[in-house]
C-alpha cells in the first residue's frame, strides 16, 4: 500500500486504493438477505424493527433519510473492489480511497455535476443511517450499533467543486463480512434495474434461489423481506408488474395458486459429471487474465454459454475457456 499522504494530512498507512479494473459486482449477505435499505425514492426517517428466524435488526435514519438501495451501489462497489483484492492475494483495509468518477461508471450512473452531488447526498444517508443488529458477519454474532459506513471524505475536489476522491471507511460489521467472504457476484445488469422492488426481488432470488432449480415463498414472507412498506394488495400489484415484465437479471418470477411465488434461474446450472471439467491451471491462467475475477463465477457463466452453445464436443476444456475468458475481456465484461 501507498504511504503518500492524503490531502496534505500525515502518512496514513492503513488504507486500501480501489483500482481493480472491472471488479465483479459482489453484495454482502446480511444486505441481501434482510431489508436494511429502504425502498422509498423520498427521505424515508421512518425506524424499521424487523425480526425473522431470530435474526433482528433496527435501522434507524438521520434527518436525511435511511440509506436507500440505490444508495447500497457505494457499499456493492467497495466490497467488490476488497473482493478483488483477497482473491488476487493483496493487502486491505477498511479504509478505501476510491475515485467518484470510477464509482459513478461502475454503477451505470451519469458523470454529471448533478450525479456528484447525488454521490454525496448518498454517503451523508450511509454515514448517518445506523442499525442496531445481532445479525452474524463472519463467525461473530454481536449485538451491536453501528453506521452503514463509519465516516466518509472529500479528499480532492476539481477546480468546478466536483469530488475527485473520497476516502470511506466501512463498518467493521461489513467488513468482517467480505473477509469471511459472506457475499455474492450480483450480474451487472443489477445495475441497470431503476426501480426500487425490482433490486429487492433481485437481491431476494439470488441469495436464496442462487443456482437452485427453483425457490418457493410465499407473498407474505416476501413482502416481509423486501421491507416495502406498501400494503400487500398494493405489493402484490406491483409484483405482478415485474412478473409481466420480466427483466430480472438471471431469474424467472411466476405467480402460483395460494399466493406463492416461484424464482427459477433462466439458464440451468450446469454442473455435474457431464460439465466440461477444468484444470486449476486454467483457473489460475483466468486469474491473471483478469485480476481479481471471481474464476468461479466465471466458470459458471462459461458452462452456461456452453450449453446455450449445444454442448459442443471440445478438444480442450481449458483452451475453450480461456479463449472465452479472453474475449469477454478485450469486450470490458
Amino acid at each position: 500500500m501507498s504511504t503518500a499522504s492524503i490531502g496534505g494530512r500525515a502518512d496514513r498507512r492503513d488504507f486500501f486504493v480501489c483500482d481493480f479494473f472491472a471488479a465483479a459486482p459482489k453484495h454482502d449477505l446480511a444486505s441481501m438477505e434482510h431489508p436494511i435499505f429502504s425502498l422509498s425514492t423520498r427521505p424515508d426517517r421512518r425506524i424499521l424493527s424487523y425480526e425473522h428466524n431470530g435474526s433482528e435488526i433496527t435501522v434507524t435514519p438521520s434527518v436525511k433519510g435511511r440509506a436507500t438501495i440505490f444508495d447500497a451501489d457505494i457499499l456493492i462497489f467497495c466490497i467488490s473492489q476488497l473482493m478483488a483484492a483477497v482473491n488476487a492475494g493483496r493487502a486491505t483495509s477498511r479504509v478505501l480511497t476510491l475515485t467518484a468518477h470510477d464509482l459513478l461508471l461502475a454503477t451505470n450512473r451519469e458523470t454529471s455535476g448533478d450525479s456528484y452531488k447525488r454521490l454525496r447526498d448518498a454517503f451523508e444517508r450511509l454515514a448517518g443511517t445506523r442499525i442496531t443488529t445481532n445479525i452474524v458477519t463472519g463467525t461473530e454474532e454481536v449485538t451491536s450499533g453501528f453506521g452503514l459506513i463509519e465516516s466518509w471524505e472529500i479528499v480532492r475536489k476539481t477546480r468546478h467543486g466536483r469530488m475527485v476522491s473520497v476516502s470511506v471507511t466501512l463498518s467493521d460489521w461489513l467488513y468482517r463480512a467480505v473477509l469471511a467472504k459472506s457475499v455474492l457476484t450480483l450480474n451487472r445488469d443489477y445495475f441497470t434495474l431503476r426501480k426500487p422492488l425490482e433490486r429487492r426481488i433481485y437481491e431476494l432470488a439470488r441469495k436464496h434461489c442462487g443456482r437452485q432449480p427453483e425457490w418457493r415463498v410465499s407473498l407474505e414472507t416476501l413482502l416481509k423481506k423486501s421491507g416495502s412498506a406498501s400494503p400487500r394488495r398494493v405489493f402484490r400489484a406491483m409484483l405482478r408488474e415485474i412478473i409481466k415484465a420480466d427483466g430480472l437479471p438471471d431469474y424467472v418470477l411466476v405467480e402460483e395458486g395460494g399466493d406463492i411465488i416461484h424464482v427459477s434461474p433462466r439458464v440451468a446450472v450446469v454442473e455435474g459429471p457431464d460439465a466440461p471439467q477444468l484444470s486449476p491451471d486454467a483457473l489460475a491462467q483466468a486469474r491473471v487474465l483478469v485480476p481479481g475475477a471471481d474464476v468461479y463465477a466465471l466458470e459458471a457463466e462459461w458452462r452456461a454459454f456452453w450449453a446455450g452453445s449445444g454442448r459442443p464436443r471440445l478438444r480442450s476444456t481449458d483452451r475453450a475457456f480461456l479463449g472465452w475468458v479472453r474475449g469477454k475481456s478485450s469486450n470490458g465484461f
